[in-house]
């Protein structure tokens, strides 16, 4: 790993790092914050994943989580949300497929199957290279917005007990049934429908058997609300096979940072209170 920057805040240190990934097959990019607590002790960790045309800058400038954090002794990992650089495949003018877009699953259709893992990257290496060179414990939640929304309900889901809690801003709920999904998935996956349902939250909501809490937040006047994100068919969903969800729906706000920053905190400490439990 290349250290690239860090800077103190609220007497933690949030740094850069530069590393070569094995299941990317190219250099990413992560940032993490370590709260004062670590030079103590190692800390639980919250990975965060954001959303479409995101790097780990989007959250670590505008969210304010930082400040949580540090009250509540954990780690914060910002993955950037797709493979980078000059070899990796790319749609310029595409926003939703390429860089930028790596809407966390593991591509298996050419040209994208070679670097598009980022569903392994988040779940497999991303945490071993973590656990192994900072001080934190193995006790980790996820979180993300819009498209890392999916990305940290879909890996929850799927790895039960890898996350102690996992909790979403506006996350596209059922990409196998909206515009965003839909022209991604046949991209990176093929015709084959199973193999979109093995990342949709709503898919694997009614087939799961071991049950993580959901907390999710979302905007009444969100603009993607009804077409691309399907809360309201997640909520169904969850309500039909008895599954813990708790949805704010929160009068006024949208997509943007200034909700997520209006309700980051409630989230830190959310996660923060299953982290540090002893059941």
């Amino acid at each position: 790993m290349q250290k690239t920057d860090t800077v103190k805040e609220f007497d933690g240190w949030l740094s850069r790092y530069l590393h070569t990934s094995e299941v990317c097959h190219c250099e990413m990019t992560f940032s993490i914050y370590l709260p004062a607590q670590a030079e103590m002790q190692p800390v639980p960790v919250l990975y965060w994943l954001s959303g479409l045309t995101c790097t780990d800058d989007n959250f670590r400038i505008k969210a304010g989580a930082q400040r949580y954090a540090a009250e509540h002794g954990i780690a914060l990992v910002m993955p950037d949300t797709s493979p980078r650089g000059d070899n990796v495949p790319d749609v310029p003018d595409r926003y939703n497929l390429g860089k930028g877009a790596g809407f966390y699953i593991d591509a298996i259709q050419p040209p994208w199957n070679k670097n598009y893992k980022m569903y392994s990257y988040i779940t497999k290496e991303l945490p071993q290279l973590i656990e192994k060179n900072f001080p934190v414990t193995a006790r980790k939640s996820i979180s993300g917005h819009s498209m890392g929304g999916h990305g940290a309900l879909t890996c929850a889901l799927k790895n039960p007990e890898m996350y102690q809690s996992v909790s979403a801003f506006s996350p596209v709920c059922h990409p196998t049934e909206c515009t965003w999904g839909k022209e991604v998935f046949q991209k990176y996956l093929g015709n084959d429908k199973s193999e979109w349902a093995e990342y949709d939250t709503c898919h694997l909501i009614e087939k799961c058997t071991h049950m993580i809490p959901i907390l999710i937040d979302q905007g009444t006047n969100d603009e993607f609300l009804d077409d691309q994100l399907m809360t309201q068919k997640l909520q169904y969903l969850c309500e039909k096979n008895k599954y813990p969800l708790d949805l704010r729906m929160r009068t006024g706000y949208d997509h943007s940072y200034h909700f997520i920053s209006t309700f980051i905190g409630d989230h830190i400490r959310y996660h923060s209170n299953i982290l540090k439990s002893t059941d």
